[in-house]
């Protein structure tokens, strides 16, 4: 469900290809999949912010501008990262943990936030294992590269899926950290909080 809900997320972002289009979130507001289409579709402006940050002739105020952007919308991503691990916390809030039961090296929703990027890989490595201008050679090395991402969005899912039943089964611990960002934060940044003596 996590690919279907990525994938048309990615297209309908391509449909504008404009990292200031309005989304178009069709998905029923407070369903998981209304959730993954925001947070995607949110991964997805944030990967063409961060092509058009690297521009070299980028005007210094525009890409000041455009880093801030991209600051407040990683702030956004780990947001909603924590929404998705909520909604697991309070689905398996019933489940007991069967002793000798594991913690998993993170949780349903970071590994979720990665094969939402690895859906975007997967899409911008197939323009270029297709793009008519490049060279033959550029294009295999892409088409090669494509089928390792492949592998691994099946790889990531499996795993996905596989955590997700042993929290289920009561095999693994569903345990949440949240990410405490402090470079957004005007307490916790010394730059920012330093600001404010002066």
């Amino acid at each position: 469900m996590c690919i279907e809900v990525f994938n048309r997320a990615v297209a309908d972002y391509h449909l504008h290809n404009n990292v200031d289009a309005a989304i178009n979130n069709l998905y029923p507001a407070g369903s998981l999949e209304h959730l993954f289409y925001a947070k995607n579709y949110v991964d997805t402006v944030q990967w063409h912010l961060e092509d058009i940050v690297r521009d070299p002739h980028i005007d210094p105020v525009a890409g000041i501008e455009l880093k801030r952007r991209i600051d407040r919308s990683n702030q956004v991503r780990t947001d909603m990262v924590e929404q998705i691990d909520d909604y697991f916390l309070a689905l398996y809030a019933g489940v007991d943990a069967l002793p000798g039961a594991t913690l998993n090296t993170e949780s349903p929703a970071w590994a979720i936030d990665r094969l939402s990027i690895l859906i975007l890989k997967i899409y911008h490595m197939q323009e270029e294992a297709l793009r008519v201008d490049a060279t033959t050679e550029h294009r295999a090395k892409c088409a090669t590269k494509l089928q390792v991402l492949l592998e691994q969005q099946t790889d990531l899912s499996t795993s996905i899926d596989e955590l997700l039943a042993e929290i289920s089964d009561g095999k693994k611990q569903m345990k949440v950290y949240r990410q405490m960002k402090m470079y957004n934060d005007p307490s916790l940044n010394p730059v920012l909080y330093n600001l404010e003596k002066k």
